[in-house]
């Protein structure tokens, strides 16, 4: 069973705290995961960013909507005890969901029609299936995922040598050749043997990384025979370790080729999804935008301070 949606555990968490009164945000997670029969894997999933574990924030994103609904009360931090209203609705959980977008809607009651309009806006989302967080990390993908099509189509945009160029740059931004003096080189055109560029990952250059790049069209499939005629220019050049670089992507075949290679050769092939990755994650010819702040409470500082009895 996948991960249930913050609103899929609304209903569970109050039949949870009928029965036991008063909980903690922890106290969920072992009888909400045995409920919705998840395996370890699926209870420890972790956002792509790593900030936090998937299950865990839609438990807790589900408690802060059935508290600003009314629903539940918080006696004191951390804790949480359904009252009355919330044992009332339970008598028909079908009605939950719309007890709190309802609920949501009266909180500025005095807001102009177009203020309205926004919080209608407000509401609707906060009615979907994802959280706040997961709405932030979806928008940060699709970002993300629109600026790689816009590195592809730039580079795509170059010359051959100047793309060679970019991605000698990119293997040193990555920290091959580390502090090595001239330590990536771009070999000439008319000499290179099959081999676009070098790094050298050692100051004597005893270890070198070869390098293939191939700026095709990103519907362009680069085959085996490619991948073949690299490894010859590499024992040519008396090296057991390529680097194939390119904008479009391989075939099954030249993939299957690359790992069935035998331990005296080692290739390691970048598509242009992964090349588009890297230059972002690595920030070549990249600038930051905006930075987004978020912050959360500090739950030692704030629990070394006496509650009120």
């Amino acid at each position: 069973m996948s991960i249930p949606k913050h609103d899929e555990i609304r209903v569970p968490a109050m039949e949870l705290l009928l029965r036991n009164s008063e909980m903690k945000l922890r106290d969920f997670i072992e009888p909400l995961s045995k409920y919705f029969k998840l395996s370890e894997e699926e209870i420890n999933e972790m956002y792509p960013s790593g900030n936090g574990h998937v299950f865990y924030d839609r438990i807790s994103w589900a408690l802060s909507y059935l508290n600003m609904g009314g629903l539940l009360d918080k006696p004191k931090r951390g804790i949480y005890k359904i009252n009355q209203k919330g044992i009332d609705l339970l008598k028909t959980p079908e009605n939950v969901d719309f007890y709190i977008e309802k609920q949501l809607e009266k909180r500025e009651p005095n807001k102009t029609k177009k203020k309205s309009r926004e919080e209608q806006i407000n509401i609707e989302e906060i009615a979907s299936e994802l959280t706040p967080q997961e709405r932030l990390y979806s928008s940060f993908s699709n970002i993300r995922n629109s600026v790689y099509s816009d590195i592809l189509n730039t580079i795509l945009t170059k010359t051959p040598t100047s793309f060679e160029k970019l991605v000698v740059m990119l293997l040193q931004k990555m920290g091959y050749g580390g502090e090595i003096e001239n330590s990536g080189l771009v070999t000439k055109v008319s000499n290179d043997g099959g081999i676009d560029g070098i790094i050298k990952e050692d100051v004597l250059g005893l270890g070198r990384i070869h390098i293939q790049a191939k700026r095709y069209k990103m519907d362009s499939c680069i085959g085996r025979e490619e991948i073949q005629k690299f490894v010859g220019a590499l024992a040519v050049a008396q090296s057991n370790k390529g680097v194939f670089i390119t904008t479009s992507y391989y075939s099954k075949g030249a993939m299957e080729y690359v790992n069935n290679l035998n331990g005296s050769t080692t290739i390691v092939l970048i598509d242009g999804k992964q090349l588009a990755e890297y230059i972002y994650d690595y920030s070549l010819g990249m600038q930051v935008e905006q930075t987004i702040e978020i912050k959360k409470l500090d739950a030692d500082f704030w629990d070394s301070m006496k509650d009120e009895q």
